[in-house]
């Protein structure tokens, strides 16, 4: 069964998706995500695993990285991993996919699940300023007088108004809560009005942490733990350093003068919720899945700590971040981007039209990434290190290598009820229009934007271009109430294209028949 049939099921709600079974009574509350077998499209990524390890180890040769390791999420499962070099350079300790790396901001998304979970729960508003929930920064001082009130939204999408704060930030890492709200108390300096411009800051996400703790009445740390990392399983997911067996402990290091200098790790505090986590390969894979499985919308079961729609709320931009009109990949592939920040992840657009969403991590010793596409159900995650390392470029080779060396497409949304019966009604109708005006089948719009007599004229000519008709091919949605399928004929070959009203029943607003040009 192809992809496409296996995403159709999904969206159903039936059983094809094949679930990991708990193995022990302790673990019976733990989150399984689907995982989604199609052989085909597995073979062709398996294929690629060679070249995947070549990327990545000559990257990590090329950038002094002392340790590296990585992984490869595709439908939901964690198919290839790999580990280079150390994690802790004096022992020749190996790195391996279940060492234990500090992930920096890649923190931030988790953090945004706990805000999104006590929202869904009605404990807190997006929309509510942020002084509700944190009056010690009552006295703050607006920019402007019309500057709005700073709110939870603001603060997770980086648009409150408060400087960039990168590497500034990654040193406050252990400060105690009492010193930050005290800091907060007398007062901070702004860069810009709420609501006005994108600027990333770690201290909006250090508020966060403070939210989480005054709505849930826990720390932020054992909050996210007991209602996030523990339900999905990640079980050697860890805020404090010390907490982590000595053999599996990622040490940071930075290259300087030509050799690695070890840097001190950082202890875990109030800015943790920006930049703490620690976690690994076999762990985060589990998070990552877990953001996959957000996708199609569907009507089976909620299942996670978080509801499927508050993830994808996640998953959507914000937050205009940039655009680069001659971004490259790192294979050379030109195409321009647009960026936004969604909720606690960075959201991508390519010229091709496809969608990236992940988000990147650096502390001193450490940096990582994360990436994955939605529509393609592919995913890699890799974490370095070296001091601030750059992985987010690499993370775009493999993506690509992806892509474009399994030939790899966009899943293909399910035809709605609605949807096919058009078509079928139109396929009756074409090219004559035969008592198209009392088919009932057309929006109150349709006949006045173009007389029926002009649109047989037109639809008799480009009909009689590409002669008799051989077949109609599979109508291609585009969502449930707009789609395209072709016509083919014995010289040629139609695109009818048509969208459909929000009236219940659908009706067609737009109809579009033109020549489709031969692929070479």
């Amino acid at each position: 069964m192809n992809r496409s049939a296996l995403f159709f099921a999904f969206l159903l709600g039936t059983s094809i998706a094949v679930q990991a079974q708990p193995k022990a009574a302790s673990q019976q509350q733990t989150y399984q995500p689907p995982v989604f077998v199609d052989s085909d499209r597995l073979q062709k990524i398996e294929a690629l695993y060679p070249a995947v390890d070549k990327i990545f180890r000559e990257y990590a040769d090329k950038n002094h990285f002392p340790g590296l390791t990585y992984g490869l999420v595709i439908d939901g499962k964690l198919v290839h991993r790999g580990g280079l070099g150390y994690t802790d350079v004096a022992k020749k300790t190996l790195a391996t996919p279940s060492s234990v790396f500090r992930i920096a901001s890649m923190s931030k998304s988790v953090t945004v699940m706990a805000i999104l979970k006590l929202r869904d729960e009605g404990k807190l508003r997006l929309d509510e300023p942020v002084t509700t929930y944190i009056p010690e920064m009552r006295q703050q001082t607006p920019l402007t007088a019309d500057a709005p009130p700073m709110t939870v939204r603001n603060l997770m999408a980086h648009s409150a108004g408060f400087p960039e704060d990168n590497p500034w930030g990654d040193r406050q890492l252990a400060d105690p809560d009492a010193d930050f709200l005290a800091f907060l108390k007398q007062g901070v300096s702004l860069s810009n009005v709420p609501e006005t411009t994108y600027e990333y800051s770690n201290l909006a996400f250090a508020i966060l942490g403070q939210i989480i703790r005054k709505v849930s009445g826990q720390p932020y740390q054992q909050y996210i733990t007991e209602q996030i990392l523990k339900p999905l399983g990640m079980t050697h997911t860890e805020w404090e350093f010390t907490r982590v067996p000595a053999n599996q402990l990622a040490h940071g290091y930075r290259w300087l003068d030509g050799k690695w200098v070890e840097e001190d790790l950082l202890h875990d505090g109030s800015y943790g919720a920006m930049g703490g986590l620690l976690t690994s390969i076999e762990d985060f894979s589990k998070y990552i899945a877990y953001h996959q499985a957000a996708w199609p919308a569907r009507n089976d079961p909620d299942k996670g700590p978080l509801k499927r729609s508050s993830l994808r709320e996640m998953h959507l931009p914000r937050t205009f971040s940039g655009f680069s009109p001659n971004f490259k990949f790192p294979g050379g592939r030109a195409t321009p981007i647009v960026s936004h920040y969604g909720y606690g992840l960075g959201w991508v657009r390519d010229g091709e039209g496809r969608e990236y969403v992940g988000h990147s991590g650096g502390l001193p010793g450490f940096g990582s990434q994360w990436r994955f596409m939605p529509e393609y159900g592919i995913a890699v995650v890799a974490f370095a290190n070296l001091t601030y390392a750059n992985i987010g470029n690499v993370n775009w080779a493999i993506l690509d290598t992806l892509v474009h060396g399994a030939g790899l497409k966009p899943r293909q949304l399910p035809v709605s009820p609605i949807l096919a019966q058009r078509k079928a009604e139109l396929v009756k109708l074409l090219p004559d229009w035969t008592n198209a005006m009392q088919s009932g089948i057309f929006g109150e719009n349709f006949f006045p934007d173009h007389s029926l007599e002009n649109r047989r004229k037109a639809t008799q000519v480009l009909f009689s271009k590409i002669g008799t008709v051989k077949r109609v091919g599979d109508l291609m949605p585009e969502n449930q109430l707009r789609g395209w399928f072709p016509i083919e004929g014995e010289r040629g070959t139609l695109r009818i294209f048509f969208t459909l009203t929000p009236e219940n029943p659908a009706l067609i607003q737009q109809l579009d028949v033109t020549e489709m040009t031969p692929k070479n």
